[in-house]
C-alpha cells in the first residue's frame, strides 16, 4: 500500500513555529525599541555634542576606504583612453 504524498512539511504540521514568530520574540522587540527610545532621548546631547568630531573623523576614514590604501591609484586599461596618441597643435606659418 502506498501512502499519499502531500506538500506539507512534518515540522509545520505538528505546529512548530520558529522564534521570531513566538511571543517572546515580539516581547523580546518591544523592549528593544522602549529601551532605544530612552536611549536616544537621555544621551541625545552628548550624540549632538559628538557629531562635529565624528565629521572630522569621517575624512580620513573615507580618504583611506575610498581610495583603498593608497594602491597606486592605477586604472585599468579600456576605461575609455583612446588607443591613439593626442594630435598635436599646428604650427604657424
Amino acid at each position: 500500500m502506498r501512502i499519499p504524498s502531500t506538500n506539507k512539511s512534518p515540522v509545520a504540521s505538528i505546529g512548530v513555529t520558529g522564534f521570531w514568530r513566538s511571543r517572546y520574540a515580539m516581547g523580546l522587540a518591544v523592549m528593544g525599541v522602549v529601551a532605544g527610545y530612552f536611549l536616544v532621548t537621555e544621551h541625545l546631547a552628548h550624540t549632538l555634542g559628538a557629531l562635529p568630531y565624528l565629521l572630522l573623523a569621517a575624512c580620513p576614514l573615507m580618504h583611506l576606504f575610498m581610495h583603498h590604501g593608497h594602491r597606486g591609484h592605477v586604472h585599468p586599461p579600456g576605461n575609455g583612453a583612446s588607443a591613439t596618441p593626442p594630435a598635436k597643435p599646428r604650427e604657424p606659418s
